[in-house]
């Protein structure tokens, strides 16, 4: 099972960064291939929340907003956290030194079955339990 951060999200979308704008829907379309992809609660929030961010700054539209939450949900599964995700979340942190959305995002992959974390904010190629992170815009 796949995920992939927010970041990967927001690098598809934005036209400031036009190399890893292609990577990252380059990533999504083979994970979308892949049939074994999921979106973590926390990362359709973030997302939403920087959408939000730039129709605040006037960047898009509202409507442009709904069109790509509605993209990403119909690309794959959002997954709600569990209500012992917290708990997760808390042993991840103090083990691995990790912020709490950090150690969020990764206690809800854990308990998604996720193997495959995409990000660029955690380490490249460490594993946190069963999840590894891989930074698909690392060169």
């Amino acid at each position: 099972m796949n995920a992939a951060d927010t970041n990967v999200w927001v690098y598809a979308i934005d036209h400031r960064d036009l190399e890893r704008r292609q990577k990252a829907r380059d990533l999504l379309n083979q994970l979308d291939d892949s049939g074994e992809t999921i979106i973590p609660w926390q990362v359709a929030s973030a997302f939403v929340n920087c959408l939000r961010r730039f129709e605040g700054k006037g960047v898009i539209s509202s409507d442009k907003v709904n069109l790509w939450v509605e993209w990403m949900i119909e690309l794959f599964p959002v997954i709600t956290p569990q209500h012992t995700t917290v708990l997760t979340a808390l042993d991840l942190s103090r083990r691995f030194s990790l912020s709490h959305w950090d150690s969020m995002l990764l206690a809800a992959c854990v308990e998604a079955g996720v193997t495959t974390l995409y990000s660029e904010d955690l380490s490249n190629g460490m594993r946190y339990d069963s999840v590894l992170v891989i930074n698909p815009f690392a060169a």
